[in-house]
């Protein structure tokens, strides 16, 4: 009797291990928010980074090291923004499965069409990315292509739920597809608006929405700006005006802060990625409070 009522428990057990969730590993969290969308319950999704971390400069904590070596699937930009930390979760996790070259290694930016790819790399001019601006996440339209990949991706490691990762796919494009055509209707406004932004993050953003940079606060990517400086772009505005100052949720607020008191334009603080602000609960909130924050200053 005792054997029966183990045999019983096993077999009762099997469909859970049978339909486990794949483990996936996002480094930021607009690439966990999208794998959600695409996997539902049949992804288990684990996030490295918040918001208000600066994805650049992540501690490759042990507690990463060992949610990597779960995964099945690592979901990361690449374009060397996460050159700081990654190599190092990859290399110590001792995972085959999502080391570079393997199916399980998934970078966002292969998918899209990069900007800002420097003539000439040189480390001394700050944070370079010689394939391009990383920051891709903040043009819906680059959403929307990574979303295609990542889906077949999903469905090459887990051709189980093949089909579920597919029809979960087709909702995500209707949605958002429509989303996207509201969100072109209402930024209408935006086309031509010149700002001035803390940190090179957003040329995906300013293609988008025909945004004019302006100036930028940071001397160099990735350095923060002296008094003299920011008292030099604010000698440039008087020439050359901008609406707003635009910086990312994780940025530090001093150096926007003090140009707008000296210049006297609104600083627009962006949730840059999921969970930025109180409205950027998924992708389609973070566009949604985007859009109503530069509005506001255009007006």
């Amino acid at each position: 009797m005792k054997n029966l009522r183990l045999l019983t428990l096993l077999l009762m057990a099997l469909p859970a291990f049978a339909h486990a969730a794949l483990n996936v590993f996002a480094c930021e969290p607009e690439w966990g928010a999208l794998a959600t969308e695409l996997g539902g319950d049949a992804v288990k999704v684990y996030t490295a980074t918040t918001a208000f971390q600066d994805p650049h400069r992540i501690e490759a904590r042990p507690s990463l090291i060992a949610q990597m070596r779960r995964a099945g699937l690592a979901v990361c930009t690449g374009s060397e923004l996460e050159v700081g930390w990654l190599p190092v979760l990859l290399r110590q996790s001792g995972n085959a499965a999502i080391q570079p070259g393997q199916p399980g290694n998934f970078e966002a930016a292969h998918y899209v069409a990069m900007l800002e790819k420097p003539s000439l790399l040189d480390r001394s001019q700050g944070d370079v990315h010689p394939g391009g601006n990383p920051h891709i996440q903040t043009d819906p339209r680059n959403i929307a292509r990574v979303a295609q990949a990542l889906s077949a991706r999903l469905a090459e490691i887990d051709p189980e739920h093949a089909a579920h990762y597919q029809t979960r796919l087709k909702d995500f494009n209707s949605r958002w597809n429509a989303a996207m055509a509201r969100w072109q209707t209402e930024a209408a406004p935006l086309k031509g608006m010149g700002i001035v932004v803390q940190h090179l993050a957003f040329p995906y953003l300013e293609n988008w929405l025909g945004l004019k940079q302006v100036a930028v606060l940071e001397p160099k990517p990735g350095v923060e700006p002296s008094v003299s400086h920011l008292a030099e772009v604010a000698a440039l505005l008087k020439s050359s005006p901008a609406r707003a100052i635009v910086r990312a949720s994780y940025q530090n607020p001093r150096p926007s802060e003090w140009l707008s008191e000296h210049a006297g334009i609104p600083v627009v603080v962006l949730a840059f990625t999921v969970g930025g602000s109180d409205r950027a609960k998924d992708l389609f909130g973070l566009f949604d409070d985007s859009i109503e924050q530069l509005l506001k200053a255009a007006r």
